[in-house]
């Protein structure tokens, strides 16, 4: 019997008012949130199996543009249907090859342009949760465009070179994450001291489960919410480090 994979209790969520717009770019929709002002700063938001248009991770992107960023979601299932809270588990591992979240370098590499030159970006990040984690991971091994990041309860499994990233990256996990071993968190540790060239740095949130940094303020539960409030302000400082 496999455990739930990226099981996380999609719950009865308040809904929400969405402060950026939609834009389409060559093959991919994407959601966009900017500043006021002008910044030449962006970050690529990359969404968990839930989807480009699931309310917490529009939530995120807002969020990061509240910081100053020029902050972007692309539909990296590029209009195939992402997993929803009412599919059958048994289905999963089918789904997921459909789904590789190592197979996003062409999505990325088209928004990245696009940031480059439609939008003026100079400096670009990338943050991605739980599916978007994993591929944070796996652009930050391939990608020099991106000058960091952060992924978030997102592990490239069984794979010799995912350890020599090439710009600084941010591994955050939950300690109750039932998809994570922390034998697993532990040997990425052991490997990026020995092979990582660059900054890195892992977090292990106390008591915390899959999916807990995306949610929405009203979605919090009271003993959770510091170290959601502490997870993301982390994030944050991580990308305003490098970027």
């Amino acid at each position: 019997q496999m455990a739930d994979p990226f099981r996380y209790d999609t719950g009865e969520r308040s809904r929400y008012e969405c402060l950026g717009h939609e834009v389409q770019i060559e093959h991919i929709k994407a959601y966009v949130c900017a500043p006021s002002f002008f910044t030449d700063k962006a970050v690529i938001v990359i969404h968990d199996i839930f989807g480009w248009l699931f309310p917490d991770i529009r939530y995120i992107v807002d969020f990061i543009a509240g910081h100053g960023y020029i902050t972007i979601c692309p539909d990296f299932f590029k209009g195939t249907d992402p997993w929803k809270p009412t599919d059958h588990w048994a289905d999963f591992a089918d789904w997921m090859k459909h789904h590789d979240p190592t197979k996003v370098d062409k999505e990325a590499d088209v928004v990245l342009k696009y940031l480059k030159e439609q939008c003026g970006a100079k400096k670009i990040g990338i943050v991605g949760f739980s599916w978007g984690g994993m591929a944070v991971h796996h652009l930050m091994l391939k990608n020099p465009q991106l000058t960091a990041g952060v992924s978030l309860y997102g592990i490239i499994r069984d794979s010799e070179e995912r350890y020599d990233l090439l710009n600084p990256t941010f591994f955050i996990f939950g300690e109750k994450d039932h998809t994570i071993s922390y034998d697993q968190i532990i040997l990425l540790e052991e490997k990026l001291k020995q092979y990582c060239k660059v900054a890195y740095k892992i977090k292990v949130y106390p008591g915390q489960v899959h999916g807990f940094a995306q949610l929405k303020p009203e979605d919090m539960k009271p003993d959770d919410k510091p170290y959601i409030e502490e997870a993301r302000k982390d994030m944050i400082d991580w990308v305003n480090m490098f970027i």
